[in-house]
Protein backbone atom coordinates (compact mmCIF):
# COMPACT_ATOMS: atom_id res chain seq x y z
CA UNK A 1 0.00 0.00 0.00
CA UNK A 2 1.56 3.45 -1.28
CA UNK A 3 -0.79 6.57 0.39
CA UNK A 4 -0.24 9.84 -1.32
CA UNK A 5 -1.41 13.11 0.33
CA UNK A 6 -2.10 16.11 -1.64
CA UNK A 7 -1.63 18.93 0.42
CA UNK A 8 -0.25 17.36 3.51
CA UNK A 9 -0.58 19.94 5.98
CA UNK A 10 -1.84 20.40 9.07
CA UNK A 11 -4.45 17.87 8.83
CA UNK A 12 -2.75 16.09 6.26
CA UNK A 13 0.48 15.22 7.94
CA UNK A 14 -1.79 13.42 10.47
CA UNK A 15 -3.55 11.37 8.43
CA UNK A 16 -0.21 10.64 6.64
CA UNK A 17 1.36 9.63 10.20
CA UNK A 18 -1.70 7.27 11.01
CA UNK A 19 -1.34 5.81 7.43
CA UNK A 20 2.06 4.75 7.50
CA UNK A 21 0.89 1.46 10.22
CA UNK A 22 -0.34 0.39 6.58
CA UNK A 23 2.87 1.15 4.30
CA UNK A 24 4.66 3.83 2.50
CA UNK A 25 3.24 6.94 2.64
CA UNK A 26 4.38 10.37 0.89
CA UNK A 27 2.98 13.82 1.03
CA UNK A 28 3.47 16.69 -0.88
CA UNK A 29 3.54 20.58 0.01
CA UNK A 30 4.45 23.66 -2.63
CA UNK A 31 7.74 24.96 -1.79
CA UNK A 32 10.83 23.99 0.39
CA UNK A 33 9.93 24.94 3.81
CA UNK A 34 6.48 22.62 3.79
CA UNK A 35 8.76 19.91 2.90
CA UNK A 36 11.24 20.37 5.68
CA UNK A 37 8.19 20.48 8.05
CA UNK A 38 7.24 16.88 6.83
CA UNK A 39 9.99 15.85 7.37
CA UNK A 40 10.17 16.89 10.68
CA UNK A 41 7.18 14.75 11.23
CA UNK A 42 8.84 11.62 9.72
CA UNK A 43 6.77 12.04 6.31
CA UNK A 44 8.84 11.68 3.09
CA UNK A 45 7.69 15.05 0.96
CA UNK A 46 7.39 15.71 -2.61
CA UNK A 47 7.11 18.78 -4.31
CA UNK A 48 3.89 19.83 -6.16
CA UNK A 49 3.09 23.43 -7.07
CA UNK A 50 1.78 23.33 -10.30
CA UNK A 51 3.84 20.97 -12.80
CA UNK A 52 4.18 17.29 -11.97
CA UNK A 53 7.90 16.19 -11.68
CA UNK A 54 9.42 13.22 -12.39
CA UNK A 55 9.65 12.57 -8.94
CA UNK A 56 6.16 12.67 -8.20
CA UNK A 57 5.08 10.89 -11.38
CA UNK A 58 6.74 7.90 -10.64
CA UNK A 59 5.27 8.09 -6.55
CA UNK A 60 1.77 8.79 -8.10
CA UNK A 61 2.12 5.33 -10.63
CA UNK A 62 2.77 3.38 -7.65
CA UNK A 63 0.15 4.55 -5.35
CA UNK A 64 -2.79 2.71 -4.10
CA UNK A 65 -4.43 5.46 -2.16
CA UNK A 66 -4.92 8.95 -2.65
CA UNK A 67 -6.08 12.04 -0.28
CA UNK A 68 -6.65 15.15 -0.92
CA UNK A 69 -6.99 17.66 1.36
CA UNK A 70 -6.93 20.76 -0.38
CA UNK A 71 -9.99 23.51 -0.75
CA UNK A 72 -11.36 24.50 -4.03
CA UNK A 73 -11.45 28.08 -4.69
CA UNK A 74 -13.90 29.98 -2.85
CA UNK A 75 -15.81 30.76 -5.87
CA UNK A 76 -17.13 29.33 -9.14
CA UNK A 77 -17.18 27.76 -11.10
CA UNK A 78 -15.26 25.10 -9.86
CA UNK A 79 -11.18 25.54 -9.52
CA UNK A 80 -9.58 22.54 -7.59
CA UNK A 81 -5.98 22.84 -8.14
CA UNK A 82 -5.08 18.93 -7.21
CA UNK A 83 -8.50 17.57 -9.24
CA UNK A 84 -6.86 19.48 -12.26
CA UNK A 85 -3.36 17.40 -11.60
CA UNK A 86 -4.86 14.01 -11.09
CA UNK A 87 -7.71 14.14 -13.77
CA UNK A 88 -5.72 13.93 -16.31
CA UNK A 89 -3.27 11.62 -15.07
CA UNK A 90 -6.00 9.21 -14.16
CA UNK A 91 -7.91 9.55 -17.33
CA UNK A 92 -4.28 8.89 -19.30
CA UNK A 93 -3.97 5.93 -17.15
CA UNK A 94 -1.09 7.14 -15.35
CA UNK A 95 -2.32 5.61 -12.05
CA UNK A 96 -2.67 1.92 -12.75
CA UNK A 97 -2.45 0.72 -9.18
CA UNK A 98 -4.95 2.89 -7.97
CA UNK A 99 -7.46 1.74 -5.60
CA UNK A 100 -9.23 4.35 -3.66
CA UNK A 101 -9.69 7.89 -3.08
CA UNK A 102 -10.23 9.75 -0.53
CA UNK A 103 -11.61 13.54 -0.52
CA UNK A 104 -12.00 16.24 2.64
CA UNK A 105 -14.69 18.21 2.35
CA UNK A 106 -16.79 20.14 4.93
CA UNK A 107 -19.94 19.72 7.05
CA UNK A 108 -20.63 23.64 5.56
CA UNK A 109 -22.43 22.54 2.01
CA UNK A 110 -25.02 21.36 4.44
CA UNK A 111 -25.78 25.25 4.68
CA UNK A 112 -28.57 25.87 7.12
CA UNK A 113 -30.81 24.13 8.97
CA UNK A 114 -31.83 26.08 11.17
CA UNK A 115 -30.06 23.62 14.65
CA UNK A 116 -31.74 21.19 13.33
CA UNK A 117 -30.43 17.61 12.69
CA UNK A 118 -28.32 16.66 9.67
CA UNK A 119 -26.94 13.30 8.15
CA UNK A 120 -25.78 12.18 5.22
CA UNK A 121 -29.23 12.08 3.76
CA UNK A 122 -29.96 15.87 4.59
CA UNK A 123 -30.19 17.91 1.44
CA UNK A 124 -27.04 20.58 0.79
CA UNK A 125 -28.55 24.08 0.53
CA UNK A 126 -25.88 26.08 1.20
CA UNK A 127 -25.73 29.61 -0.21
CA UNK A 128 -21.96 30.55 0.61
CA UNK A 129 -20.43 30.27 -2.50
CA UNK A 130 -17.28 28.53 -0.78
CA UNK A 131 -19.16 25.59 0.36
CA UNK A 132 -21.26 25.51 -3.30
CA UNK A 133 -18.06 24.88 -5.03
CA UNK A 134 -17.11 22.34 -2.44
CA UNK A 135 -20.19 20.52 -3.46
CA UNK A 136 -19.06 20.82 -6.97
CA UNK A 137 -15.50 19.61 -5.94
CA UNK A 138 -17.01 16.74 -3.93
CA UNK A 139 -19.11 15.73 -7.46
CA UNK A 140 -16.14 15.96 -9.62
CA UNK A 141 -14.16 13.69 -7.95
CA UNK A 142 -16.61 11.13 -7.18
CA UNK A 143 -17.87 11.59 -11.28
CA UNK A 144 -14.00 10.76 -11.71
CA UNK A 145 -13.79 7.49 -9.72
CA UNK A 146 -16.88 6.41 -11.81
CA UNK A 147 -14.95 6.86 -14.68
CA UNK A 148 -12.19 4.92 -13.70
CA UNK A 149 -13.87 2.43 -11.51
CA UNK A 150 -12.17 3.53 -8.26
CA UNK A 151 -14.10 4.05 -5.09
CA UNK A 152 -14.28 7.70 -3.45
CA UNK A 153 -15.29 8.40 -0.15
CA UNK A 154 -15.90 12.02 0.77
CA UNK A 155 -15.46 13.08 3.98
CA UNK A 156 -17.56 15.89 5.46
CA UNK A 157 -15.30 17.65 8.61
CA UNK A 158 -16.71 19.99 11.05
CA UNK A 159 -14.37 22.82 12.34
CA UNK A 160 -10.59 21.02 12.95
CA UNK A 161 -9.04 21.88 15.87
CA UNK A 162 -5.81 20.01 17.80
CA UNK A 163 -2.32 20.95 18.69
CA UNK A 164 -1.75 24.61 18.06
CA UNK A 165 -5.59 25.25 17.06
CA UNK A 166 -7.23 25.27 19.62
CA UNK A 167 -9.50 27.67 22.20
CA UNK A 168 -7.06 26.78 24.86
CA UNK A 169 -4.59 28.21 22.95
CA UNK A 170 -6.36 31.10 22.20
CA UNK A 171 -7.14 31.31 25.78
CA UNK A 172 -4.18 31.38 26.50
CA UNK A 173 -2.81 34.09 24.05
CA UNK A 174 -5.61 36.19 25.09
CA UNK A 175 -6.74 36.46 21.89
CA UNK A 176 -10.61 34.54 22.33
CA UNK A 177 -13.77 36.58 21.61
CA UNK A 178 -16.68 35.62 23.16
CA UNK A 179 -19.84 36.61 20.32
CA UNK A 180 -23.22 35.55 21.49
CA UNK A 181 -25.70 34.67 19.02
CA UNK A 182 -29.24 32.98 20.20
CA UNK A 183 -29.36 29.63 18.94
CA UNK A 184 -26.14 28.81 17.26
CA UNK A 185 -24.55 26.24 17.35
CA UNK A 186 -21.40 24.05 15.70
CA UNK A 187 -19.84 20.90 15.28
CA UNK A 188 -15.73 20.19 16.23
CA UNK A 189 -13.48 16.90 15.46
CA UNK A 190 -9.66 16.59 16.67
CA UNK A 191 -7.46 16.27 14.04
CA UNK A 192 -6.75 13.01 15.43
CA UNK A 193 -9.98 11.59 15.29
CA UNK A 194 -9.65 12.95 11.47
CA UNK A 195 -7.11 11.36 10.66
CA UNK A 196 -8.22 7.77 12.45
CA UNK A 197 -11.84 8.20 9.79
CA UNK A 198 -9.95 8.91 6.95
CA UNK A 199 -7.31 5.82 7.73
CA UNK A 200 -9.81 3.17 8.28
CA UNK A 201 -11.97 4.44 4.95
CA UNK A 202 -8.80 4.22 3.02
CA UNK A 203 -8.38 0.60 4.58
CA UNK A 204 -11.70 0.01 3.57
CA UNK A 205 -11.82 1.06 0.38
CA UNK A 206 -15.10 3.20 1.25
CA UNK A 207 -17.10 4.63 -1.13
CA UNK A 208 -19.87 6.90 -0.22
CA UNK A 209 -20.45 10.41 1.65
CA UNK A 210 -19.41 10.66 6.08
CA UNK A 211 -19.37 12.61 8.08
CA UNK A 212 -16.63 12.94 10.48
CA UNK A 213 -17.47 14.97 13.43
CA UNK A 214 -18.03 15.12 17.78
CA UNK A 215 -21.02 13.79 19.30
CA UNK A 216 -21.86 17.18 20.29
CA UNK A 217 -22.39 20.52 18.88
CA UNK A 218 -22.15 23.07 20.83
CA UNK A 219 -22.07 27.15 21.40
CA UNK A 220 -19.32 28.62 20.56
CA UNK A 221 -19.03 30.61 24.34
CA UNK A 222 -19.65 27.07 25.68
CA UNK A 223 -16.16 25.86 24.39
CA UNK A 224 -14.25 29.30 25.01
CA UNK A 225 -15.87 29.06 28.61
CA UNK A 226 -14.61 25.57 29.10
CA UNK A 227 -11.20 26.24 27.27
CA UNK A 228 -10.48 29.30 30.16
CA UNK A 229 -11.64 27.77 33.01
CA UNK A 230 -8.82 24.31 32.44
CA UNK A 231 -6.60 26.84 32.63
CA UNK A 232 -7.86 28.84 35.58
CA UNK A 233 -8.78 32.18 33.71
CA UNK A 234 -12.20 33.91 33.53
CA UNK A 235 -12.85 34.81 29.92
CA UNK A 236 -13.34 37.54 28.29
CA UNK A 237 -16.64 40.49 28.21
CA UNK A 238 -19.61 39.02 25.88
CA UNK A 239 -20.01 40.37 22.59
CA UNK A 240 -23.62 40.40 20.98
CA UNK A 241 -23.00 39.13 17.26
CA UNK A 242 -24.66 41.90 15.55
CA UNK A 243 -22.07 44.29 17.31
CA UNK A 244 -19.33 42.22 16.88
CA UNK A 245 -16.72 43.74 14.75
CA UNK A 246 -15.64 40.84 12.68
CA UNK A 247 -14.65 40.42 9.07
CA UNK A 248 -17.53 39.41 6.08
CA UNK A 249 -15.76 35.43 6.48
CA UNK A 250 -16.42 35.35 10.08
CA UNK A 251 -19.88 36.61 9.81
CA UNK A 252 -20.71 34.03 7.48
CA UNK A 253 -20.27 31.72 9.59
CA UNK A 254 -22.86 32.43 11.93
CA UNK A 255 -25.41 32.65 9.04
CA UNK A 256 -26.05 28.84 9.17
CA UNK A 257 -26.50 26.59 12.50
CA UNK A 258 -26.71 22.70 12.42
CA UNK A 259 -26.36 19.77 14.60
CA UNK A 260 -24.57 16.80 12.49
CA UNK A 261 -25.04 13.59 13.43
CA UNK A 262 -22.21 10.95 13.23
CA UNK A 263 -23.63 7.36 13.72
CA UNK A 264 -23.20 6.48 9.89
CA UNK A 265 -19.35 7.11 10.90
CA UNK A 266 -19.71 4.75 13.65
CA UNK A 267 -21.46 1.82 11.89
CA UNK A 268 -19.83 1.66 8.63
CA UNK A 269 -16.07 2.18 9.35
CA UNK A 270 -16.00 0.78 13.17
CA UNK A 271 -14.88 4.93 14.18
CA UNK A 272 -14.40 5.17 18.07
CA UNK A 273 -14.25 8.81 18.88
CA UNK A 274 -11.45 9.10 21.32
CA UNK A 275 -12.50 12.81 21.85
CA UNK A 276 -16.29 12.95 20.96
CA UNK A 277 -16.24 15.96 22.47
CA UNK A 278 -14.82 19.87 23.40
CA UNK A 279 -14.57 18.96 26.60
CA UNK A 280 -12.36 15.80 26.18
CA UNK A 281 -10.69 17.14 23.04
CA UNK A 282 -9.91 20.60 24.77
CA UNK A 283 -8.78 18.37 28.19
CA UNK A 284 -5.82 16.62 26.27
CA UNK A 285 -4.53 19.77 24.87
CA UNK A 286 -3.87 21.60 27.97
CA UNK A 287 -0.40 20.25 28.79
CA UNK A 288 0.64 20.67 25.19
CA UNK A 289 -0.17 24.39 25.13
CA UNK A 290 0.89 25.24 27.98
CA UNK A 291 4.59 23.89 27.60
CA UNK A 292 4.14 26.22 23.98
CA UNK A 293 3.17 29.17 25.11
CA UNK A 294 5.33 29.31 28.44
CA UNK A 295 2.74 29.33 30.50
Amino acid sequence: MLSVVLGCGYSGLRIARELAADGEVVGTRRDAGGLAELARGGVRGVALDGGVSAELAEVLGRATHLVSSVAPARTPPLDDPMLDVVRPLVEGGALPALEWIGYLSTIGVYGDHGGGLVDEGTPCVSAQPRSIARLEAEAAWRALGERAGVPVAVLRLSGIYGPGRNAVRDALAGRARVLIKAGQVFNRIHVDDLATATALAARARFRGVLNVTDDEPAAPQDVIGHAHALIGRAPPPAVPFDEADISPMARSFYTESKRVANGRSKSVLGLQYRYPDYRSGLASLVTGERVASGA
